[in-house]
């Protein structure tokens, strides 16, 4: 699921004096780390960029998947809390309190949230309610939430938010700023009907919606006033676009995840939208839209892209790292499929074997060899997100949530 976005492209946009961000999907800009790698922390890419992301994505599909993750690994995380509650996508010292120069944001933080929010303990629970809270404090007038606080409202930002409200037992409608909530912000990016039923990233400089499968992913799952915790199957039911509903956020959802349907009908995947790349499938697109269409249409409306990305992701998951694997995994769980027979593949076990050995595990026997597999994978290959991060800086407008996405294109 997604949502979904790094600090790479912020960074890149500060260089180019851009004003619009290029966000990306968890990128790494080297395919060597620059900082050490914590003992604690899932993958061995540079975590500058998507440090926080990649962990809270690998807890939650772990709690999801009956893992126990070891205790070091959910310390890291909460070490790279701010006091106020926030969270930056990295920081290389957190024992540091943060200033004005550590550059948090609402993507990091609610996915934080989320992971925390299933840490077992009353204490982690409070830690998950106090990003929320900061959340909270920088909602945007019109109900929703940009990348970085005051920014511009998207589609992505929101509904990953929408999802840590959920986590943590709150319910995203009554979260209300000038009496828009959260649901509102994403009612004003969804396309009509007549234009696919798809949601918008974020209107262009003139107010023209633009339909963005990434965003459209995003926001169903968001509509449905859901998490990556909590995303589950409904009941098999036909997906159509139904304007004289669009008010209704269930309806709303149904119809992104109509268009979703339409542009998977015919090869099961979702394309890249990243220059030069346009014919290429675009994996965590794809798991996400799985997401969106189990939990409007049932597992039947997943069904097809769901065997296509049994058939096709492994090579994909195994070069990506952590966060690849854990949207399989959060993907196949949301569809009603067993993350441990994906494929022929134990996504579970390939998974912990990224990062610390779990407290409690129930996987393949192998997994020191799967970990040594991944460690020679993302030291030794030329990782995904090393690809779209330079993609982001090469194509300023680039954005993401997994994946790295154009944020302003039709794909």
């Amino acid at each position: 699921m997604n949502v979904r976005r790094s600090a790479a492209a912020l960074a890149a946009t500060a260089v180019i004096g851009l004003a619009t961000p290029a966000l990306a999907a968890s990128p790494s800009p080297s395919p060597s780390p620059s900082v050490a790698i914590p003992s604690g922390l899932y993958g061995t890419s540079d975590p500058t960029y998507d440090g926080v992301w990649r962990q809270s994505l690998a807890l939650v599909a772990q709690y999801r998947s009956d893992v126990e993750p070891a205790e070091k690994a959910v310390d890291w995380l909460l070490g790279q809390q701010c006091a106020n509650g926030a969270f930056a996508a990295f920081r290389a010292e957190p024992a540091q309190d943060c200033d004005a120069k550590v550059m948090v944001d609402t993507n990091s933080t609610a996915a934080a949230a989320q992971a925390l929010s299933l840490a077992g303990d009353g204490d982690r629970m409070d830690d998950a309610v106090k990003a929320v809270t900061w959340l909270k404090s920088v909602q945007n007038k019109d109900g929703g939430w940009g990348y970085t606080p005051g920014g511009a409202s998207d589609a992505n930002s929101t509904s990953v938010v929408i999802g840590a409200l959920n986590a943590v037992g709150q319910d995203p409608g009554t979260a209300v700023k000038d009496g828009k909530s959260p649901y509102d912000a994403l009612r004003e990016l969804a396309l009509s009907c007549a234009d696919g039923g798809a949601f918008a990233y974020q209107p262009d400089k003139k107010g023209k919606l633009a339909a963005n499968a990434d965003a459209t992913a995003a926001a169903v799952v968001g509509m449905k006033g859901m998490s990556m915790v909590s995303a589950k199957a409904a009941d098999d039911t036909e997906l159509a676009c139904a304007t004289a509903k669009a008010s209704d956020p269930g309806q709303s959802a149904a119809n992104g995840a109509s268009y979703l349907a339409g542009e998977m009908a015919k090869d099961g995947h979702l394309v890249s939208a990243l220059p030069g790349a346009e014919d290429q499938p675009d994996y965590g697109n794809t798991a996400d839209a799985v997401v969106a269409l189990a939990v409007t249409g049932g597992p039947e409306a997943a069904r097809k892209p769901l065997a296509w990305l049994e058939e096709n992701s492994a090579d994909w998951a195994k070069q990506s790292g952590p966060a690849a694997y854990a949207q399989l995994i959060l993907a196949a769980e949301a569809a009603g499929a067993d993350p441990r027979d994906f494929g022929g593949a134990n996504l579970v076990s390939q998974l912990n074997a990224t990062g610390p050995e779990p407290r409690t595990q129930t996987g393949s026997s192998d997994a020191s060899e799967e970990k040594k597999d991944e460690e020679k994978d993302e030291d030794g290959g030329v990782s995904v997100w090393w690809i779209i991060g330079v993609g982001a800086v090469a194509g300023i407008g680039v954005g993401f949530l997994i994946s790295g996405r154009n944020k302003g294109q039709r794909q």
